[in-house]
């Protein structure tokens, strides 16, 4: 499957800019030779982290961002892994991740479940409360997960116990902790031998640096594709069989003693 990662700049709270730069990015990719199987957006690519203003900027229900979403994915035939959007529900804030099929059909909602303390998410927004795993295409079964998310090894260990061979990240990941970003995406690819695609954005908003290096890594570690730190459509392929093949040469799940993981 090839995929393209859309690693965008985001206007801090202009819904319609940023609307206007993702799908103009996204119709540059599915342009491309190879055309993309699947897009991949940043986390809260519609108002960036506009918090002191999220009540108003947020997408009511999400429908502008899911329309807008679904007619692209049947237009263009392309699977979507929607990044993620602020979307209000009720009086709630909610960071969450839809994604689409080729038909524009979604098939799958994810809501951030670990809220970041340093960009004050936990005064705006509400956690979700529930893991999520969807199907791409092929039978393809995948796990979401956004930007903070990736701290909590037992998520991802959660998705890959039930059945993900692939962990879709969008992200807002700022400097200076680039390191930081590389090893732990590396690391829950690793040990769940398991693809990462990670979509993080670039550029500046209001004191904090956005570095980009989105990333595509396979079940081994290996690093498949790393954007850089400029805006840019980062490319790559999954091959769902090495999922499988990895699993089997070291079989970590059939040897896992989750009995004896209890300390008192």
């Amino acid at each position: 499957m090839n995929i393209a990662l859309i690693q965008s700049y985001i206007e801090l709270g202009d819904p319609a800019g940023n609307r206007k730069r993702i799908f103009d990015l996204m119709e540059k990719a599915v342009g491309a030779n190879p055309k993309p199987d699947i897009i991949v957006l940043p986390e809260m690519w519609n108002t960036g982290y506009a918090l002191d203003r999220i009540h108003e900027l947020a997408d009511q229900d999400g429908r502008e961002t899911k329309d807008s979403l679904s007619a692209f994915a049947r237009e263009h035939q392309v699977q979507i892994v929607g990044g993620s959007v602020a979307e209000k529900i009720g009086e709630r804030i909610y960071n969450t991740m839809y994604i689409f099929n080729r038909q524009g059909n979604q098939v799958a909602s994810y809501s951030k479940m670990h809220l970041f303390r340093l960009m004050d998410e936990e005064k705006h927004l509400h956690a979700g409360d529930q893991a999520v795993t969807f199907e791409l295409e092929e039978g393809l079964k995948a796990g979401a997960s956004i930007c903070y998310d990736i701290r909590f090894p037992e998520l991802a260990r959660g998705l890959a116990l039930a059945g993900a061979k692939v962990l879709f990240v969008p992200a807002e990941w700022p400097h200076p902790r680039l390191n930081h970003w590389r090893t732990l995406l590396t690391a829950r690819a690793i040990e769940n031998q398991m693809y990462v695609v990670a979509c993080n954005r670039v550029g500046v908003s209001g004191d904090t640096s956005f570095f980009g290096h989105s990333m595509i890594i396979d079940p081994w570690g290996e690093i498949v594709a790393e954007g850089g730190e400029e805006e840019a459509i980062i490319t790559g392929n999954l091959d769902s069989s090495l999922t499988d093949n990895v699993r089997q040469r070291i079989p970590v799940f059939e040897d896992r003693r989750p009995n004896l993981y209890i300390y008192k």
